[in-house]
Protein backbone atom coordinates (compact mmCIF):
# COMPACT_ATOMS: atom_id res chain seq x y z
CA UNK A 1 0.00 0.00 0.00
CA UNK A 2 1.09 3.60 -0.64
CA UNK A 3 2.71 5.17 2.00
CA UNK A 4 0.47 8.28 1.13
CA UNK A 5 -2.71 6.52 2.24
CA UNK A 6 -1.09 7.13 5.91
CA UNK A 7 0.41 10.31 5.41
CA UNK A 8 -2.64 12.05 5.65
CA UNK A 9 -1.30 15.79 6.29
CA UNK A 10 0.48 15.24 2.98
CA UNK A 11 -1.89 14.16 1.18
CA UNK A 12 -3.51 17.56 -1.37
CA UNK A 13 -6.92 16.01 -2.13
CA UNK A 14 -7.71 14.04 1.43
CA UNK A 15 -11.34 14.46 1.17
CA UNK A 16 -11.66 12.27 -1.72
CA UNK A 17 -10.09 9.52 0.56
CA UNK A 18 -12.72 7.38 2.19
CA UNK A 19 -13.75 8.34 5.59
CA UNK A 20 -12.37 5.12 7.32
CA UNK A 21 -8.74 5.98 5.77
CA UNK A 22 -8.94 9.55 6.91
CA UNK A 23 -10.19 8.68 10.38
CA UNK A 24 -7.11 6.71 11.03
CA UNK A 25 -5.57 7.39 14.08
CA UNK A 26 -2.16 8.93 13.97
CA UNK A 27 -1.10 8.18 17.71
CA UNK A 28 -1.27 5.19 19.79
CA UNK A 29 -3.27 7.22 22.09
CA UNK A 30 -5.74 7.87 19.82
CA UNK A 31 -6.65 4.49 18.99
CA UNK A 32 -9.94 3.26 20.06
CA UNK A 33 -10.91 -0.16 21.80
CA UNK A 34 -7.57 -2.13 22.36
CA UNK A 35 -6.31 -0.09 25.45
CA UNK A 36 -4.64 -3.39 26.69
CA UNK A 37 -2.78 -3.85 23.12
CA UNK A 38 -1.33 -0.36 23.30
CA UNK A 39 -0.95 0.22 26.32
CA UNK A 40 2.63 1.61 28.15
CA UNK A 41 4.93 -1.60 28.36
CA UNK A 42 3.27 -3.60 25.54
CA UNK A 43 5.26 -4.94 22.91
CA UNK A 44 3.21 -2.53 20.39
CA UNK A 45 4.01 0.59 22.49
CA UNK A 46 7.47 -0.49 23.31
CA UNK A 47 8.20 -0.94 19.46
CA UNK A 48 6.27 2.75 18.64
CA UNK A 49 8.05 3.97 21.47
CA UNK A 50 11.79 2.31 20.43
CA UNK A 51 13.15 5.05 18.47
CA UNK A 52 15.87 3.85 15.71
CA UNK A 53 18.14 6.16 16.90
CA UNK A 54 17.67 5.59 20.76
CA UNK A 55 19.24 2.39 20.77
CA UNK A 56 16.50 1.06 22.71
CA UNK A 57 15.27 -0.61 19.82
CA UNK A 58 17.44 -3.86 20.84
CA UNK A 59 14.86 -4.47 23.40
CA UNK A 60 11.83 -4.19 21.40
CA UNK A 61 10.43 -7.36 19.63
CA UNK A 62 11.62 -8.11 16.10
CA UNK A 63 8.24 -9.56 14.99
CA UNK A 64 4.98 -8.81 16.13
CA UNK A 65 1.72 -10.74 15.32
CA UNK A 66 -1.57 -9.25 15.20
CA UNK A 67 -4.74 -11.36 15.89
CA UNK A 68 -7.97 -9.83 15.39
CA UNK A 69 -11.39 -9.77 13.03
CA UNK A 70 -11.38 -7.46 10.42
CA UNK A 71 -11.82 -3.68 11.19
CA UNK A 72 -10.11 -3.69 14.40
CA UNK A 73 -7.08 -1.35 13.31
CA UNK A 74 -4.40 -3.76 12.41
CA UNK A 75 -2.74 -1.86 9.60
CA UNK A 76 -3.43 1.36 11.40
CA UNK A 77 -1.66 -0.07 14.00
CA UNK A 78 1.48 -1.48 11.84
CA UNK A 79 1.78 2.26 10.56
CA UNK A 80 1.64 3.95 13.67
CA UNK A 81 4.04 1.93 14.97
CA UNK A 82 6.38 2.84 11.94
CA UNK A 83 5.50 6.33 11.90
CA UNK A 84 6.02 7.15 15.74
CA UNK A 85 9.56 4.98 15.76
CA UNK A 86 10.48 6.72 12.47
CA UNK A 87 11.27 3.35 10.52
CA UNK A 88 9.90 3.11 7.09
CA UNK A 89 6.87 1.45 6.28
CA UNK A 90 6.34 -1.12 3.49
CA UNK A 91 3.39 -3.01 3.61
CA UNK A 92 2.92 -6.95 1.73
CA UNK A 93 -0.14 -8.60 0.78
CA UNK A 94 -0.19 -12.46 1.37
CA UNK A 95 -2.91 -12.63 -1.37
CA UNK A 96 -0.96 -10.80 -4.29
CA UNK A 97 2.75 -11.31 -2.87
CA UNK A 98 4.78 -14.39 -3.87
CA UNK A 99 7.93 -15.52 -2.60
CA UNK A 100 9.96 -13.41 -5.47
CA UNK A 101 8.09 -9.88 -3.95
CA UNK A 102 9.50 -11.09 -0.13
CA UNK A 103 12.32 -11.58 -1.02
CA UNK A 104 13.04 -8.06 -3.20
CA UNK A 105 11.11 -6.13 -0.34
CA UNK A 106 13.93 -8.00 2.32
CA UNK A 107 16.39 -7.01 0.00
CA UNK A 108 15.67 -3.80 0.03
CA UNK A 109 15.06 -3.08 3.45
CA UNK A 110 18.65 -4.66 4.14
CA UNK A 111 20.25 -2.48 1.94
CA UNK A 112 18.26 0.66 3.44
CA UNK A 113 19.53 -0.21 6.51
CA UNK A 114 23.12 -0.68 5.51
CA UNK A 115 22.96 2.58 3.06
CA UNK A 116 20.92 5.12 5.20
CA UNK A 117 20.75 3.78 8.71
CA UNK A 118 16.74 3.39 8.25
CA UNK A 119 14.77 0.51 10.01
CA UNK A 120 11.46 -1.03 8.09
CA UNK A 121 8.75 -2.24 9.52
CA UNK A 122 7.55 -4.77 7.39
CA UNK A 123 3.31 -5.15 7.54
CA UNK A 124 1.89 -8.01 6.25
CA UNK A 125 -1.73 -8.24 5.52
CA UNK A 126 -3.40 -11.62 6.01
CA UNK A 127 -0.10 -13.47 6.77
CA UNK A 128 -1.83 -16.70 7.79
CA UNK A 129 -2.34 -16.78 3.32
CA UNK A 130 1.54 -17.32 2.93
CA UNK A 131 2.55 -20.92 2.30
CA UNK A 132 5.25 -22.62 4.19
CA UNK A 133 7.96 -21.19 1.59
CA UNK A 134 6.60 -17.84 1.98
CA UNK A 135 6.83 -17.58 5.65
CA UNK A 136 10.09 -19.24 5.62
CA UNK A 137 11.79 -16.96 3.50
CA UNK A 138 10.68 -14.33 6.41
CA UNK A 139 12.91 -16.37 8.68
CA UNK A 140 16.66 -14.74 8.46
CA UNK A 141 15.64 -10.88 8.05
CA UNK A 142 13.50 -11.57 11.47
CA UNK A 143 16.38 -12.84 13.13
CA UNK A 144 18.71 -10.48 12.10
CA UNK A 145 16.65 -7.69 12.49
CA UNK A 146 16.90 -6.12 9.23
CA UNK A 147 12.94 -5.66 9.01
CA UNK A 148 10.76 -5.27 12.21
CA UNK A 149 8.31 -7.84 10.87
CA UNK A 150 4.18 -6.80 11.87
CA UNK A 151 2.18 -9.62 10.52
CA UNK A 152 -1.89 -9.62 10.84
CA UNK A 153 -3.84 -12.66 10.48
CA UNK A 154 -8.05 -13.03 11.18
CA UNK A 155 -7.12 -16.64 11.60
CA UNK A 156 -5.65 -18.34 14.94
CA UNK A 157 -1.66 -18.26 14.59
CA UNK A 158 -1.26 -21.27 16.68
CA UNK A 159 -2.54 -22.99 13.39
CA UNK A 160 -1.96 -20.63 10.28
CA UNK A 161 1.62 -19.45 11.33
CA UNK A 162 4.69 -22.21 11.15
CA UNK A 163 6.62 -22.21 14.13
CA UNK A 164 9.41 -20.99 13.70
CA UNK A 165 8.12 -18.12 12.98
CA UNK A 166 5.38 -18.10 15.67
CA UNK A 167 8.49 -19.09 18.38
CA UNK A 168 9.90 -15.91 17.05
CA UNK A 169 7.04 -13.47 17.45
CA UNK A 170 5.23 -11.75 20.04
CA UNK A 171 1.52 -12.57 19.56
CA UNK A 172 -0.99 -9.42 20.42
CA UNK A 173 -4.88 -10.42 20.21
CA UNK A 174 -7.07 -7.33 19.01
CA UNK A 175 -10.74 -7.54 19.93
CA UNK A 176 -14.13 -6.59 17.87
CA UNK A 177 -14.77 -2.91 19.03
CA UNK A 178 -17.73 -3.11 21.24
CA UNK A 179 -20.58 -0.65 21.08
CA UNK A 180 -19.37 2.05 23.19
CA UNK A 181 -16.13 2.09 20.75
CA UNK A 182 -17.87 2.45 18.04
CA UNK A 183 -20.18 5.01 19.51
CA UNK A 184 -16.55 7.12 20.19
CA UNK A 185 -15.89 6.47 16.71
CA UNK A 186 -18.69 7.65 14.97
CA UNK A 187 -19.13 10.97 17.48
CA UNK A 188 -15.03 11.79 16.17
CA UNK A 189 -15.99 11.17 12.28
CA UNK A 190 -19.02 13.44 12.76
CA UNK A 191 -17.43 16.47 13.96
CA UNK A 192 -13.26 15.92 13.32
CA UNK A 193 -12.09 18.21 10.45
CA UNK A 194 -10.68 15.07 9.04
CA UNK A 195 -14.12 13.78 8.64
CA UNK A 196 -17.79 14.88 8.43
CA UNK A 197 -16.65 18.37 9.76
CA UNK A 198 -20.52 18.51 11.59
CA UNK A 199 -22.21 18.67 8.17
CA UNK A 200 -24.87 16.66 9.65
CA UNK A 201 -26.16 15.18 12.38
CA UNK A 202 -26.74 11.34 13.30
CA UNK A 203 -29.69 10.42 15.95
CA UNK A 204 -29.41 7.98 18.57
CA UNK A 205 -31.79 5.62 16.51
CA UNK A 206 -29.85 5.70 13.34
CA UNK A 207 -26.46 5.38 15.48
CA UNK A 208 -27.71 2.25 17.02
CA UNK A 209 -28.40 0.73 13.69
CA UNK A 210 -24.88 1.40 12.37
CA UNK A 211 -23.61 -0.16 15.43
CA UNK A 212 -25.56 -3.37 14.95
CA UNK A 213 -24.85 -3.91 11.23
CA UNK A 214 -21.10 -3.26 11.75
CA UNK A 215 -20.49 -6.52 13.81
CA UNK A 216 -17.67 -5.03 15.87
CA UNK A 217 -16.07 -3.53 12.67
CA UNK A 218 -15.13 -0.15 12.77
CA UNK A 219 -13.92 0.26 8.97
CA UNK A 220 -17.82 -0.79 8.08
CA UNK A 221 -19.49 1.51 10.77
CA UNK A 222 -17.29 4.47 8.86
CA UNK A 223 -18.25 3.21 5.64
CA UNK A 224 -21.82 2.80 6.67
CA UNK A 225 -21.66 6.37 7.78
CA UNK A 226 -20.54 8.08 5.45
CA UNK A 227 -22.67 6.54 2.75
CA UNK A 228 -25.98 7.82 5.06
CA UNK A 229 -24.02 11.03 5.28
CA UNK A 230 -23.61 11.29 1.18
CA UNK A 231 -27.25 9.94 0.94
CA UNK A 232 -28.74 13.41 2.89
CA UNK A 233 -26.09 15.75 1.66
CA UNK A 234 -26.04 15.11 -1.75
CA UNK A 235 -23.55 16.68 -3.87
CA UNK A 236 -24.38 20.46 -2.95
CA UNK A 237 -22.71 22.01 0.08
CA UNK A 238 -24.35 23.16 2.82
CA UNK A 239 -25.34 27.20 2.93
CA UNK A 240 -24.13 28.97 5.43
CA UNK A 241 -26.68 28.99 8.13
CA UNK A 242 -28.84 26.41 6.58
CA UNK A 243 -30.10 23.46 8.93
CA UNK A 244 -27.92 20.36 9.17
CA UNK A 245 -29.20 17.66 7.33
CA UNK A 246 -30.42 14.56 9.88
CA UNK A 247 -29.30 11.04 9.28
CA UNK A 248 -32.03 8.45 10.79
CA UNK A 249 -32.36 5.00 10.85
CA UNK A 250 -34.50 5.01 7.58
CA UNK A 251 -31.48 6.60 5.70
CA UNK A 252 -29.32 4.14 7.06
CA UNK A 253 -31.31 1.12 6.26
CA UNK A 254 -31.39 2.78 2.82
CA UNK A 255 -27.86 2.76 2.32
CA UNK A 256 -26.79 -0.80 3.92
CA UNK A 257 -29.84 -3.21 5.35
CA UNK A 258 -27.69 -6.93 5.99
CA UNK A 259 -25.63 -7.00 8.68
CA UNK A 260 -22.02 -8.02 8.93
CA UNK A 261 -21.47 -11.43 10.34
CA UNK A 262 -18.11 -12.23 10.84
CA UNK A 263 -17.45 -15.55 10.69
CA UNK A 264 -14.73 -16.83 8.66
CA UNK A 265 -15.57 -21.04 7.83
CA UNK A 266 -11.39 -21.46 8.04
CA UNK A 267 -11.06 -19.27 11.47
CA UNK A 268 -11.80 -18.75 14.61
CA UNK A 269 -15.43 -17.83 14.52
CA UNK A 270 -16.21 -21.11 12.47
CA UNK A 271 -15.28 -22.95 15.86
CA UNK A 272 -16.22 -20.29 18.15
CA UNK A 273 -19.93 -20.34 16.36
CA UNK A 274 -19.91 -23.76 16.16
CA UNK A 275 -18.82 -24.18 20.12
CA UNK A 276 -21.66 -21.94 21.07
CA UNK A 277 -24.38 -23.66 18.68
CA UNK A 278 -23.71 -27.42 20.36
CA UNK A 279 -23.40 -26.07 23.67
CA UNK A 280 -26.94 -24.38 23.78
CA UNK A 281 -28.23 -27.02 22.67
CA UNK A 282 -27.09 -29.49 25.10
CA UNK A 283 -28.14 -26.50 27.46
CA UNK A 284 -31.73 -26.81 26.28
CA UNK A 285 -31.78 -23.03 25.08
CA UNK A 286 -34.02 -23.53 21.77
CA UNK A 287 -33.52 -19.97 21.25
CA UNK A 288 -30.00 -19.82 21.84
CA UNK A 289 -29.43 -22.62 19.28
CA UNK A 290 -31.46 -21.25 16.52
CA UNK A 291 -30.27 -17.96 16.85
CA UNK A 292 -26.31 -19.94 16.27
CA UNK A 293 -27.87 -21.69 13.81
CA UNK A 294 -28.99 -18.25 12.26
CA UNK A 295 -25.57 -17.17 11.91
CA UNK A 296 -24.35 -19.87 10.31
CA UNK A 297 -26.64 -19.75 7.50
CA UNK A 298 -26.04 -16.20 6.96
CA UNK A 299 -22.60 -16.66 6.73
CA UNK A 300 -22.89 -19.87 4.05
CA UNK A 301 -22.25 -22.96 5.97
CA UNK A 302 -22.15 -26.10 4.35
CA UNK A 303 -25.78 -27.23 5.63
CA UNK A 304 -24.50 -30.72 5.82
CA UNK A 305 -21.90 -29.75 7.94
CA UNK A 306 -24.85 -28.27 10.31
CA UNK A 307 -26.62 -31.68 10.07
CA UNK A 308 -23.34 -33.61 11.03
CA UNK A 309 -23.52 -31.43 14.03
CA UNK A 310 -26.66 -32.05 15.23
CA UNK A 311 -26.73 -35.29 14.83
CA UNK A 312 -23.29 -35.89 16.98
CA UNK A 313 -25.45 -33.82 19.46
CA UNK A 314 -28.37 -36.05 19.03
CA UNK A 315 -26.16 -39.27 20.19
CA UNK A 316 -23.92 -37.29 22.50
CA UNK A 317 -25.96 -34.97 24.74
CA UNK A 318 -29.73 -36.68 24.24
CA UNK A 319 -28.29 -40.18 23.86
CA UNK A 320 -30.91 -42.92 25.92
CA UNK A 321 -32.83 -40.45 27.57
CA UNK A 322 -34.65 -39.76 23.98
CA UNK A 323 -33.40 -42.36 21.85
CA UNK A 324 -35.54 -41.32 18.93
CA UNK A 325 -33.54 -38.02 18.65
CA UNK A 326 -31.05 -39.14 17.07
CA UNK A 327 -33.57 -41.12 14.58
CA UNK A 328 -35.16 -37.50 14.05
CA UNK A 329 -31.81 -35.99 13.41
CA UNK A 330 -30.67 -38.81 10.43
CA UNK A 331 -33.91 -38.16 8.45
CA UNK A 332 -32.77 -34.02 9.05
CA UNK A 333 -29.71 -34.99 7.33
CA UNK A 334 -31.06 -36.80 4.89
CA UNK A 335 -33.44 -34.32 3.85
CA UNK A 336 -31.30 -31.24 3.95
CA UNK A 337 -29.47 -33.43 1.49
CA UNK A 338 -31.73 -34.14 -0.89
CA UNK A 339 -33.74 -30.72 -0.48
CA UNK A 340 -30.75 -28.09 -0.42
CA UNK A 341 -30.99 -24.78 0.40
CA UNK A 342 -33.08 -22.52 1.23
CA UNK A 343 -35.31 -25.04 2.69
CA UNK A 344 -33.07 -26.75 4.12
CA UNK A 345 -32.97 -24.11 6.46
CA UNK A 346 -36.48 -25.38 8.16
CA UNK A 347 -35.33 -29.27 8.38
CA UNK A 348 -32.10 -27.53 10.10
CA UNK A 349 -34.35 -25.64 12.72
CA UNK A 350 -36.74 -28.49 13.26
CA UNK A 351 -33.81 -31.19 14.06
CA UNK A 352 -31.97 -28.41 16.76
CA UNK A 353 -35.17 -28.02 18.39
CA UNK A 354 -35.92 -31.87 18.69
CA UNK A 355 -32.50 -32.05 19.82
CA UNK A 356 -33.16 -28.77 22.44
CA UNK A 357 -35.88 -29.81 24.05
CA UNK A 358 -35.24 -33.19 24.41
CA UNK A 359 -34.20 -34.68 27.76
CA UNK A 360 -30.60 -34.71 28.03
CA UNK A 361 -28.00 -37.90 29.09
CA UNK A 362 -24.22 -38.20 28.14
CA UNK A 363 -24.79 -42.23 29.85
CA UNK A 364 -24.11 -43.17 26.67
CA UNK A 365 -21.21 -41.36 25.94
CA UNK A 366 -19.30 -41.34 28.86
CA UNK A 367 -20.01 -45.74 28.79
CA UNK A 368 -17.95 -46.49 25.77
CA UNK A 369 -15.61 -43.98 27.11
CA UNK A 370 -14.91 -45.78 29.83
CA UNK A 371 -14.79 -49.24 28.56
CA UNK A 372 -12.23 -47.76 25.85
CA UNK A 373 -10.12 -46.47 28.46
CA UNK A 374 -9.81 -50.00 30.01
CA UNK A 375 -9.36 -51.32 27.45
CA UNK A 376 -6.43 -49.13 26.64
CA UNK A 377 -5.17 -49.80 30.29
CA UNK A 378 -5.32 -53.36 29.33
CA UNK A 379 -8.21 -54.88 31.55
CA UNK A 380 -9.20 -57.23 28.48
CA UNK A 381 -9.35 -60.77 29.96
CA UNK A 382 -10.04 -63.93 27.83
CA UNK A 383 -13.81 -64.35 26.52
CA UNK A 384 -15.41 -66.96 29.22
CA UNK A 385 -15.60 -70.14 27.24
CA UNK A 386 -19.51 -70.71 27.39
CA UNK A 387 -19.60 -67.54 25.18
CA UNK A 388 -17.04 -68.71 22.57
CA UNK A 389 -17.65 -69.72 19.38
CA UNK A 390 -18.24 -73.39 18.37
CA UNK A 391 -19.06 -73.99 15.19
CA UNK A 392 -16.72 -77.08 14.67
CA UNK A 393 -16.66 -80.13 16.16
CA UNK A 394 -12.87 -79.45 17.37
CA UNK A 395 -13.96 -76.53 18.97
CA UNK A 396 -16.77 -77.98 20.63
CA UNK A 397 -14.23 -80.92 22.21
CA UNK A 398 -12.47 -77.77 23.61
CA UNK A 399 -15.40 -76.85 25.21
CA UNK A 400 -16.20 -73.70 23.76
CA UNK A 401 -19.98 -73.23 24.43
CA UNK A 402 -20.62 -75.34 26.95
CA UNK A 403 -23.05 -74.23 29.35
CA UNK A 404 -24.27 -71.98 27.33
CA UNK A 405 -27.99 -70.42 28.13
CA UNK A 406 -29.48 -68.94 25.83
CA UNK A 407 -31.50 -66.13 27.24
CA UNK A 408 -35.09 -66.22 25.24
CA UNK A 409 -35.48 -69.57 27.45
CA UNK A 410 -35.05 -67.82 30.43
CA UNK A 411 -37.90 -65.59 32.30
CA UNK A 412 -37.55 -61.95 31.23
CA UNK A 413 -34.96 -63.04 28.56
CA UNK A 414 -32.15 -62.58 31.21
CA UNK A 415 -30.17 -65.46 32.00
CA UNK A 416 -28.19 -65.94 35.62
CA UNK A 417 -25.13 -65.96 33.32
CA UNK A 418 -21.77 -64.19 33.45
CA UNK A 419 -20.96 -62.17 30.49
CA UNK A 420 -17.66 -59.97 31.40
CA UNK A 421 -14.00 -61.33 31.46
CA UNK A 422 -12.96 -62.66 34.91
CA UNK A 423 -11.13 -59.60 35.61
CA UNK A 424 -13.96 -57.58 35.03
CA UNK A 425 -16.94 -59.12 36.73
CA UNK A 426 -18.77 -56.44 38.81
CA UNK A 427 -17.60 -53.48 36.65
CA UNK A 428 -20.46 -51.51 35.10
CA UNK A 429 -20.01 -48.91 32.19
CA UNK A 430 -23.73 -46.99 31.66
CA UNK A 431 -25.37 -45.34 34.56
CA UNK A 432 -28.16 -44.34 33.13
CA UNK A 433 -30.26 -40.98 34.64
CA UNK A 434 -33.64 -40.54 35.94
CA UNK A 435 -34.49 -38.26 32.87
CA UNK A 436 -36.62 -39.09 29.79
CA UNK A 437 -37.06 -42.95 28.91
CA UNK A 438 -33.63 -43.64 31.39
CA UNK A 439 -35.68 -42.77 33.97
CA UNK A 440 -38.02 -46.18 32.98
CA UNK A 441 -34.43 -47.71 32.34
CA UNK A 442 -32.93 -47.22 35.19
CA UNK A 443 -34.59 -49.29 37.73
CA UNK A 444 -34.96 -52.11 34.71
CA UNK A 445 -31.69 -52.14 34.02
CA UNK A 446 -30.79 -52.66 37.97
CA UNK A 447 -33.50 -55.97 38.27
CA UNK A 448 -31.41 -57.46 35.26
CA UNK A 449 -28.03 -56.71 36.73
CA UNK A 450 -29.06 -58.21 39.76
CA UNK A 451 -29.74 -61.50 37.90
CA UNK A 452 -26.46 -61.17 36.23
CA UNK A 453 -24.85 -60.68 39.56
CA UNK A 454 -26.27 -64.07 40.67
CA UNK A 455 -24.39 -66.26 38.19
CA UNK A 456 -22.09 -68.79 38.57
CA UNK A 457 -19.21 -69.56 36.14
CA UNK A 458 -20.49 -72.60 34.24
CA UNK A 459 -17.20 -74.08 32.97
CA UNK A 460 -14.57 -71.64 33.85
CA UNK A 461 -14.46 -68.58 31.52
CA UNK A 462 -10.59 -68.77 31.22
CA UNK A 463 -10.42 -72.69 31.31
CA UNK A 464 -8.10 -74.34 29.04
CA UNK A 465 -9.40 -76.22 26.29
CA UNK A 466 -11.22 -79.86 27.36
CA UNK A 467 -8.53 -82.63 26.67
CA UNK A 468 -11.35 -85.44 27.50
CA UNK A 469 -13.45 -87.22 25.15
CA UNK A 470 -16.81 -88.39 25.26
CA UNK A 471 -20.24 -86.50 23.36
CA UNK A 472 -19.90 -82.65 23.24
CA UNK A 473 -23.05 -80.37 24.17
CA UNK A 474 -25.33 -79.90 21.54
CA UNK A 475 -24.90 -76.51 19.85
CA UNK A 476 -27.41 -74.18 17.84
CA UNK A 477 -24.88 -72.17 16.36
CA UNK A 478 -27.38 -70.77 14.08
CA UNK A 479 -29.31 -69.66 16.51
CA UNK A 480 -27.30 -69.19 20.11
CA UNK A 481 -23.65 -67.54 19.00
Amino acid sequence: MDDDLFALAQVPKEHTLPLAVRMRPRKLDEVVGQEKAVAEGTPLERLASAHQSSGQNLTAPSSVILFGPPGVGKTTLAYIVAQQSGRFFEELSAVTSGVKEVRAVLAHARERLVSTGQETVLFIDEVHRFSKSQQDALLPAVENRDVTLVAATTENPSFSVISPLLSRSVVVKLEALDTDNLSKLLERALVDERGLKGEVKLNAAAKDRIISLSGGDARKALTTLEAAADAVIGDQPRKKGARKSMITEEVVASVMDVASVRYDKQGDDHYDVASAFIKSMRGSDPDAALHYLARMIRAGEDPRFIARRIMIAAAEEVGMAAPQILQTTVAAAQAVAMVGMPEARIILSEAVLAVATAPKSNASYMAIDQALADVDAGNIGQVPIHLRNAPTQLMKQWGNHKGYQYAHDQPGAVASQQYMPDELVGRTYYHPNDRGYERELGPRLERIRTILRSASNPAGSQGSPSQAGGDSPQVNNDSED
